[in-house]
């Protein structure tokens, strides 16, 4: 039984990777109900926090349903870290995840994400900090190392267990990667397998289906897997996983009035959580992966992302309805 300190996560679980826009409460109580066993928060701004930016507090928001829960913070400076983290440790979710990892221009010229690859004793500096100034578990989400002359999270995955960390989830691609090119688990399992780690790791990247994911456990023997990408408009995934794993057959196309009835689902509680506008615009990354597969949904897609308002959105909707139920 994998365990967060003394937070029972399940045999072998599954995590809804956090994902900016994405992640949020409405979408993270879908695939918590299909499945997902772990969900983490979109990724916070240590000094958003600080400020009482109403943006960062959003985003700290979640169901009970959706525990175990972990919001996760990124910042530069030690000390608005530590701060950050007592703000959200006050929003009582399970853990604090820190962000190590995001390769987004934008963090990482601040001093953010993965741009701590690039000082790895303030890394270790950052975590220890946080670990002593609150009571809740802290978990590490990062990379293999800024790019491929600098692959380092052996190393950065032990020092981080001696700072205090209590799990961490590594993403088997460089900085200087971003998303593209094949995820490397290599690293991933000889962090795993590192006789002197303790903790859980959690491996991250290119998990898109069943098998994969049936495939990197048992090669590599995390204690978890991360998805991320793939579960966008796709909350079914952390049930086929879960299948692939009790090596049961993948489970059937969701048919179209599931998905027309999850899509609806995710637009009602979306405007309550953000409003209309902002789900307008949010929503519309959702639209494809949701109905991928269906044929000729092309047709119905532009005037889904175009739509500046929702009983445009509700008509495409109910027009899918009528030609594909």
């Amino acid at each position: 039984m994998a365990k967060i300190e003394n937070i029972d996560v399940g045999t072998f679980p599954l995590f809804l990777a956090p994902m900016e826009d994405i992640s949020d409460s409405p979408f993270r109580a879908i695939c918590k109900d299909y499945g997902a066993d772990v969900l983490i928060s979109e990724f916070i701004s240590a000094e958003g926090l600080i400020r009482d930016a109403l943006k960062s507090k959003l985003k700290m928001g979640y169901e009970p349903k959706e525990r175990p829960i972990g919001i996760q913070i990124f910042g530069s400076n030690v000390a608005s870290m530590m701060r950050a983290a007592e703000v959200a440790e006050a929003a009582m979710p399970d853990f604090i995840d820190l962000n190590f990892g995001c390769p987004v221009r934008k963090i990482v010229m601040k001093g953010g994400g993965a741009a701590l690859l690039q000082d790895i004793p303030k890394m270790i500096c950052m975590a220890e900090s946080v670990v002593k100034t609150i009571r809740l578990p802290v978990t590490v989400k990062t990379r293999l190392g800024w790019d491929d002359a600098h692959k380092d999270i052996v190393d950065i995955a032990e020092r981080l267990q001696d700072a205090g960390i209590s799990a961490i989830g590594i993403h088997g691609r460089t900085r200087a990667q971003l998303y593209g090119g094949a995820a490397d688990w290599t690293l991933i399992g000889e962090v795993k397998n590192n006789p002197r780690m303790t903790i859980p790791v959690w491996g991250n990247g290119d998990i898109d289906s069943g098998s994969k994911a049936l495939e990197m456990k048992n090669r590599f023997g995390v204690d978890g897997i991360m998805i991320g990408r793939a579960a966008t408009g796709n909350p079914w995934i952390f049930g086929e996983v879960k299948r692939a794993i009790a090596q049961l057959e993948p489970p059937p196309a969701p048919p179209m009035s599931e998905r027309l009835a999850v899509v609806r689902r995710h637009i009602a509680n979306s405007i309550i959580y953000k409003g209309e506008r902002t789900t307008l615009y949010e929503l519309r990354r959702f639209y494809a992966p949701y109905f991928r597969g269906v044929p000729d949904f092309k047709k119905y897609r532009m005037r889904l992302v175009t739509a500046n308002d929702f009983e445009i959105v509700e008509a495409v909707l109910a027009e899918i309805e009528r030609e594909n139920c």
